[in-house]
């Protein structure tokens, strides 16, 4: 059997290695950039696989990446530029896994509900463009259950090969219930809101309210991956985030890279930044002053704050409640005026739409998956978010992956090193006698 190359396209990461490898060889960002400094675009460094589940873009950092310019193949989850992810993959295949393409098999992950033009594309460049000698096509979600039903194999999700997958990714985040093996497309809830919409909107919110940096992608996905969290207690936290000094839990610096005395940006005090961590749902429990008055004192302090605060020549800005209201938005995308249904209340719709049958196997069975889903208290907040919309004769059980980063490329691996795997696989040759339609027709059974 030839070489079968694990290929999970991500729109944020690329993810890349040989089947049967327990992690993928590659990591870079699915990208281009342009630095202010540049003429030509540029290929990103890799990533080390140590960093993933910490920080995604730390690598990059140390480029000149201040108002760096960026195209991406891959927009709100599907190809529009087949050109520029052909470019991509052919320095991928040839200068960092250093693999002939015409003796490979490529396993390949493809977004849900691909449409038919964008599936047409993506054969043309596996077997046109780059000549695989195979081809075979999973979602995300089955990929991921496929790992974790093998990873633990006495567990409910193992035994009734059932779970139901919520993968918070770069462009979109779904809920897909999955059975055998298989996602059941007719159950899938998705929402419109990933971690490229919430880099998005805290760059919206740190440029309102201390500097311009709607132009500094990659330095705010590292302020979002260092800073951001969940809170269990919105309310609470907000008043919190109003108090001056130390009673706030939640003010904390990041400094800008000047280029000159240091190239990435840091946090200015790790140790100040971790102080929410100390924060029970007992402690400032008890309101020490009521919304009326804290809401005047807010007005009050905050003018007279914000003359301190914002100083345009520092190369630094503090953040207060922006750190908990950015992921909020996956649980409450109302509040970004998104006409859509949070988190808990897409998992409901997701399993209400399976066979009343898999109902209580699903809520016991749900694993997350994602970069989105790494920010402190995720899974301790959806339990709480979900827990009243389920019938009370259903348990409640939350996995999050070891790595939510690297899942599904897992999964994938594992499933090219299976001995049916060359059965599963559509051959160039039946390409080029049956067309594109045809052929993806294999992987739906």
């Amino acid at each position: 059997m030839s070489n079968v190359v694990v290929l999970d396209n991500g729109g944020g990461l690329l993810k890349a290695g040989v089947g049967g490898d327990l992690d993928p060889s590659v990591i870079i960002p699915n990208c281009l950039y342009r630095p202010l400094s540049a003429k030509k675009w540029l290929h990103p460094s890799p990533i080390s696989i140590s960093t993933t589940a910490t920080a995604a873009t730390e690598p990059l950092s140390d480029l000149d990446l201040t108002s760096a310019s960026v195209r991406r193949p891959i927009d709100r989850g599907y190809l529009i530029n087949p050109d520029l992810q052909r470019d991509i993959w052919s320095h991928l295949f040839s200068s960092l896994l250093h693999v002939n393409p015409s003796n490979s098999s490529l396993l390949l992950t493809e977004p849900l509900f691909t449409l038919p033009s964008i599936q047409r594309a993506t054969d043309e460049l596996v077997f046109e463009d780059f000549n695989f000698s195979s081809l075979y096509v999973s979602d995300s979600p089955s990929l991921v259950h496929f790992y974790e039903a093998s990873r633990r194999p006495t567990s409910l999700l193992s035994r009734a090969q059932c779970s139901l997958v919520v993968d918070c990714g770069f462009s979109f985040t779904h809920a897909a219930p999955v059975f055998q093996n298989f996602t059941l497309n007719y159950a899938v809830k998705r929402i419109d809101l990933g971690g490229k919409a919430l880099t998005n909107y805290l760059k919206e919110l740190v440029s309102y309210r201390a500097l311009n940096v709607m132009d500094e992608t990659f330095i705010m996905d590292d302020v979002k991956e260092k800073l951001c969290f969940v809170s269990l207690n919105v309310p609470r936290d907000l008043q919190i985030a109003r108090k001056p000094g130390k009673d706030n839990f939640f003010r904390c610096t990041y400094v800008l890279p000047d280029g000159i005395s240091y190239t990435r940006g840091f946090v200015k005090n790790p140790d100040e930044a971790k102080r929410y961590l100390s924060l029970t749902d007992e402690k400032a429990s008890s309101p020490s002053l009521g919304v009326k008055k804290d809401a005047i004192e807010l007005d009050v302090s905050e003018k007279t704050e914000d003359k301190k605060r914002i100083d345009l020549t520092k190369n630094e800005f503090d953040l207060t409640n922006e750190r908990f209201l950015v992921p909020e938005m996956i649980f409450h995308p109302a509040d970004l005026g998104m006409n859509q249904a949070g988190l808990a209340e897409c998992i409901v719709r997701a399993v209400n739409s399976c066979h009343p049958h898999l109902h209580p196997v699903l809520y016991e069975s749900i694993v997350l998956t994602g970069g989105s889903t790494l920010f402190h208290n995720f899974a301790e907040r959806l339990e709480k978010e979900l827990r009243p919309l389920v019938p009370d004769e259903c348990q409640v059980k939350i996995t999050t992956q070891e790595d939510p980063i690297l899942g599904a490329w897992r999964g994938g691996s594992l499933l090219a090193s299976s001995p049916s795997f060359e059965a599963m696989c559509v051959t160039k040759a039946e390409y080029e006698e049956l067309g594109s339609a045809r052929c993806r027709k294999r992987f739906l059974h």
